[in-house]
This record gives C-alpha cells, structure tokens and sequence, in this order.
C-alpha cells in the first residue's frame, strides 16, 4: 500500500494538476444564445472557483456536471445583472446538495451607485431582503451552508486550498469592478473583469499569466459612454503583449463584437503575436 500511494505521489509532482478553464457564459446582458458572463475552474476535474454567476451560468454548470460541494469560493467581478443575477439560484440548489462548509462571496465594495458585496447579500437574504425566506444562509447555523461577503477596496490577496486569487479595483464608468489573478500550481490565469483600464491597473497582474481572460465587449471603432465600460482591441493587445502572456482569450461577447472577428484579430495580432481564441459557453482550455 505504501508503495502504491508513494507512486501516486509521485506521479502528481511530476506531472502536477489538471487544470482547465472553462467558460461557463460567454456573453453579455443582451438576449443573444449566449449565457453571460461566468467562469470555472477545475483542477483534477473538481470545480473549485466560480467568478462571475450571469444569467444562465446555473444552467451550464449542471451541463458541466460541476458540484457545489467542491466548490471554495466565488467571486463577482461587479454587480451589473450579467454577471451577478443567478446567485440566488445557486444558494438555492446548495440546499439540496450534501454542502455544509461555508462558501466565500468575494465582490467589489460600495460607491454611492453601487451597494457593497456584503449589502447585496444582505438585500438578497436578509431580514428585510428579497428572498428573506432563506436569511439563515447569512448566518452560521443554518439549513444549507452559510455565505460569508468579502468586500474588495484595493488590492488583496486570499489564499485558498487550491489556488490563490488576487483581485484589484478596475475602472468600469461608476462601476465599482474587480479583476482577478489565480495562481494554481505554477499556472495562472488573469481575469479583466469589465473596464477599460482607464487607470492602467491590468498591466503588473497580468504579467507573465499563461491565460488573458479579456472581456471584449466593443469593437475598435466604438465611441461614446460604452468606451468608459470597456477596452478596445488595440488596449487588449497592448497589455497581452507587455505583460508577456501566454494566451489571449476574448470573451463577453456582444452583438456589436460579433461579426467583426477577423478585423479584431486583424488588429491585436499587429501588436500582440501569441495566441488568441474567441470564447464560446461550454468552451475549456486546460493550462
């Protein structure tokens, strides 16, 4: 038995971890076939983080036979309904899952716009909130498993069993808004989140990552408010290519990016030369 477990062992240093990205939500807010936005990710083919939980992420979770039960903690990039709006439906499923360990929800704080991560919680199952029926998720004793806010104001680092996140403000208009970096195991992987990088906080996290997660929710020639919501191709380029990363995936698809793919790629791949792949709901990368 020593043996065998020693050669278990063994084989994991050597080799490491399976770790696949998967894209849960592909899309934005708009009704386009796409869920929006959501992310997992899996090691050893465990699904272990959620970030974003957008319209229709719930459903293409039970598509990817992902487990509540596995799952250490979640965080929400913003809370713009596409990103934020089928949390209730997953705090709802764990009741009738075998979860009994806490679960971290880890979001931006407040702005006279926007309540905090633990006031949206408090809204949603407090004693005065939407879904007041089930108020003791927020407390210790409970039926299903009690979640537990971390609200994010400047750059923090948390480390998890698994993995370790690191989240920083980004600028999305009035939008309190988060990116986030994990680290897994020699791997990593960095998430813009919704912004446009106005205050050019992207560049140092996203130094070095094997994966570019890039939200790429206008084209190039986009004008106006969106440009304060968003970057645009030639932003997502720059970064790719002076952070050195490995992998450029877009995502967070919209009507006004679809259909303009070659001319995107066309103009990142002037200035950023690796890889680059556009997301689709279901899609994995494995790192």
């Amino acid at each position: 038995m020593k043996i065998v477990l020693f050669a278990l062992l063994s084989i994991t240093l050597l080799f490491g971890a399976k770790i696949e990205f998967e894209v849960l939500g592909s899309g934005g807010p708009e009704i386009d076939g796409r869920a929006s936005t959501s992310y997992l990710l899996w090691i050893d083919n465990e699904a272990k983080l959620i970030v974003d939980m957008g319209s229709g992420s719930m459903l293409r979770f039970e598509e990817s036979h992902a487990k509540i039960e596995t799952l250490e903690a979640v965080v929400l990039t913003h809370l713009h309904i596409d990103h934020s709006v089928d949390l209730p439906s997953f705090v709802k499923a764990g009741y009738f899952s075998q979860r009994t360990k806490s679960l971290d929800i880890i979001g931006p704080d407040d702005n006279w716009y926007f309540p905090s991560t633990s006031e949206f919680l408090e809204n949603l199952f407090g004693s005065d909130g939407a879904y007041r029926y089930m108020k003791d998720v927020l407390e210790e004793k409970n039926d299903s498993f009690q979640i537990i806010p971390f609200n994010i104001d400047e750059k923090t680092t948390r480390k998890y069993k698994s993995f370790t996140l690191t989240m920083i403000p980004v600028h999305h208009g009035i939008v309190p808004a988060l990116a986030v970096r994990i680290d897994v195991q020699g791997k990593s992987i960095l998430i813009s989140g919704d912004t446009n990088n106005k205050n050019h906080s992207l560049e140092k996290l996203a130094k070095g990552v094997d994966l570019f997660v890039a939200h790429h929710a206008i084209p190039e020639y986009a004008q106006g408010y969106a440009t304060e919501l968003h970057m645009k191709p030639t932003e997502i380029a720059k970064i790719a290519k002076n952070a050195h990363v490995e992998e450029v995936l877009l995502t967070h698809r919209m009507k006004r990016t679809l259909g303009v793919e070659q001319e995107t790629m066309n103009i990142i791949s002037k200035v950023y030369k690796g890889k680059v792949s556009f997301a689709e709901d279901k899609m994995k990368v494995e790192l």
